[in-house]
């Protein structure tokens, strides 16, 4: 079924909102609680854009797989015995039972429905007593494809049939990834912290894209990077946020002898943060995940040059998950709170000509795609 907005709810929603950050206010409260405004993003947000699925390192042998879900929808990608990647919609063909859970390997997909088996190119192989019924032709029957692409050697997947690639979409996002960590094919991954929120997914972006909160509610953090060399820079579907590391000691990393010294992390529409942090080889990614119009689920991947983690990156996940964590989700679950009283509809942002860490010209960014989205959902 697909979701409308009309005009005049995209002009409640959107008054004040101004493409000069600095002239514009925020969008309406209303669609970090009304469940339609989630309803609208599932189909128009997505179900449209590239998601993250794994590092390529899960699906380098024949066989190898991992199931997911993208808003109620499962899907699932596996490399075939041609050594090419594909995705599907985890769906059988007969009665639409689902077919793989998790991640491994297989040599052939089978149903545990009625045991419809395929191939791992997506085409039937065997549907059990299929001889029993007429115009039936299993070289007819294929499992449903989606886009799927690696991307920094990252796995990300597409339920829109038509987008254009990940890397045609993201202008020089993989080069200014691949500069900070060239190594990204050779890491693993090493731990996943996981939390659920009681905030709309969207709150939890516009907390991530400014820093104008941190001197106030993150001072920990504000010895990680030197602030003064903070910046935000806006492009298409993606931000870049960059610092200089900080000199002072501290809890999350070293930059004595580390061949990266800057702090580089991207923001990715619609709910990807990509991270490299200062010293030895590192990555991470981490994902907002509606749960509904007032819960998120977050899960925040490491990838390090080991499996095990040294005591270095310990001290690192320990950080994260003790110090930075619990700060924002209070802040982001106090923000939601004051979002569903009618005390508050919409605010302004505090931007920054010169694009500083501190403003909040990322957030607006943010919110321009959020409201393109909805446009689409009163275009239709």
């Amino acid at each position: 079924m697909t979701l409308h907005l009309t005009q005049n709810e995209i002009d409640h929603i959107s008054g004040g909102y101004d493409m000069d950050a600095a002239r514009s206010s925020t969008i309406h409260s209303d669609c970090y609680v009304d469940p339609r405004f989630l309803g609208i993003e599932r189909e128009q947000v997505f179900h449209k854009t590239w998601q993250f699925l794994c590092h390529e390192e899960k699906l380098c042998e024949t066989g190898s797989y991992i199931a997911s879900d993208i808003q109620g929808w499962g899907i699932f990608a596996v490399r075939g015995a041609d050594g090419k990647l594909r995705a599907f919609y985890n769906v059988c063909q007969h009665r639409g039972h689902e077919l793989l859970n998790g991640e491994g390997f297989v040599t052939k997909i089978t149903c545990p429905y009625h045991a419809w088996v395929y191939n791992l190119d997506g085409g039937l192989q065997r549907a059990r007593r299929s001889e029993l019924i007429e115009n039936f032709c299993e070289g007819d029957v294929r499992l449903s494809t989606i886009q799927v692409e690696i991307f920094c050697h990252l796995v990300f997947v597409n339920l829109d049939p038509v987008a254009k690639s990940l890397a045609s979409q993201s202008g020089q996002l993989g080069k200014e990834v691949l500069s900070y960590a060239p190594d990204l094919g050779q890491l693993t991954f090493a731990h996943r912290l996981t939390y659920r929120l009681q905030a709309n997914w969207k709150a939890v972006v516009d907390n991530f894209l400014e820093c104008y909160h941190c001197p106030v509610a993150h001072k920990d953090f504000c010895t990680l990077v030197e602030m003064d060399t903070y910046k935000v820079t806006t492009h298409g579907i993606y931000s870049s946020h960059m610092a200089k590391a900080g000199r002072s000691d501290n809890q999350a990393y070293g930059v004595d002898g580390a061949n990266v010294t800057d702090h580089a992390v991207w923001y990715l529409w619609p709910n990807i943060t990509l991270m490299r942090y200062p010293g030895r080889g590192n990555f991470m990614v981490w994902r907002f995940i509606p749960v509904g119009p007032e819960e998120t689920y977050e899960e925040f991947d490491f990838f390090f040059e080991s499996s095990a983690p040294t005591e270095a990156e310990l001290d690192a996940i320990s950080f994260i998950d003790t110090v930075l964590q619990p700060e924002d989700i209070a802040l982001v679950e106090s923000v939601q709170r004051g979002m569903r009283t009618p005390a508050f509809t919409r605010g302004r942002y505090l931007v920054d000509p010169n694009g500083s860490g501190l403003s909040e010209h990322g957030v607006h960014h943010f919110h321009s795609l959020i409201l393109a989205a909805y446009q689409r959902a009163c275009e239709r």
